[in-house]
């Protein structure tokens, strides 16, 4: 008898065209999701291959803290849970497990922005400058 291992792999290409320059890249921070405040087709990519069940959290997502569980979640400006301030967007595609709640990712917090590229939109006018927050400079 002879056993024939049997593999298999998947790529996936990063889709960064709202970044519009690698300023920046080389200090993202790490921070944890709240994948109940993403939406799904929206935030995050559902996974509809059976071999592969794993969700990815899109490239780009402009993201806030939370302040009753210092978790992230998507900006909205009209959130009153912490989310209405900007904190960064997400700068590389995160898989989750479909059971997962909480999701390690990193933080851009500092560089350029293509407004019109950004995944779910963003609107750099109701965004409030801080000096303590996100060096971002939206184009």
């Amino acid at each position: 008898m002879t056993i024939q291992p049997v593999s298999s792999s998947a790529q996936f290409s990063t889709d960064r065209s709202w970044l519009a320059s690698l300023h920046g890249t080389d200090s993202t921070e790490t921070i944890t999701l709240d994948i109940t405040k993403f939406t799904a087709g929206v935030h995050y990519q559902v996974s509809a291959d059976t071999t592969q069940p794993y969700s990815r959290v899109l490239s780009g997502v402009p993201v806030g803290k939370i302040t009753a569980s210092g978790l992230f979640g998507p900006y909205d400006p009209a959130a009153t849970d912490g989310r209405q301030v900007l904190a960064g967007l997400v700068f590389a595609e995160t898989l989750f497990a479909p059971t997962q709640t909480k999701v390690p990712a990193a933080l851009l917090w500092h560089g350029v922005v293509r407004v019109a590229k950004v995944p779910g939109g963003i609107d750099p006018s109701k965004i409030t400058s801080s000096v303590t927050g996100p060096q971002i400079r939206f184009i």
